[in-house]
């Protein structure tokens, strides 16, 4: 780790720019090594976990924290547009890209960051069909 940190360290040099040891974190994944790591003769701090995009990424890779909080936040912009499920004037097709455009977005903020397995997924989907589209009558 020591080697590759040193390494990105010279290239960013060639380039003009420079890593911020004091900013700079580790986090060890799936590693027994726990060796110090420097930067310009600071060693770099061991974390834990840390928010990215608003998102937990921690050791465990676990992911079950983040996804409570998008289905919370997902279920309160559903609820805000209540008045647009509820609407017999709007088209049930522009109500799908109304819940793909809004919706999908919120709850899938920083999914990227996620690692996704069958029970993720399975909550996922489960949130989208059973309490948004078939409240929103979207789905039969």
């Amino acid at each position: 780790m020591q080697e590759k940190t040193a390494t990105l360290n010279t290239t960013l040099k060639s380039l003009g720019l420079k890593i911020n040891e004091s900013k700079t974190k580790i986090l060890r994944l799936k590693t027994n090594n726990n060796r110090l790591v420097m930067v310009k003769g600071k060693e770099l701090e061991d974390f834990d976990s840390f928010i990215y995009l608003r998102s937990t990424i921690n050791k465990e890779e676990r992911v079950e924290e983040d996804l409570k909080k998008r289905i919370q936040k997902a279920r309160q912009a559903f609820s805000g547009l209540k008045k647009i499920w509820s609407s017999k004037f709007i088209k049930e097709r522009t109500k799908i890209k109304i819940f793909n455009s809004n919706l999908k977005a919120v709850l899938l903020y920083g999914a990227e960051t996620w690692r996704t397995n069958k029970t993720t997924l399975q909550k996922l989907q489960s949130f989208i069909v059973k309490v948004c589209l078939r409240q929103a009558s979207l789905v039969r």
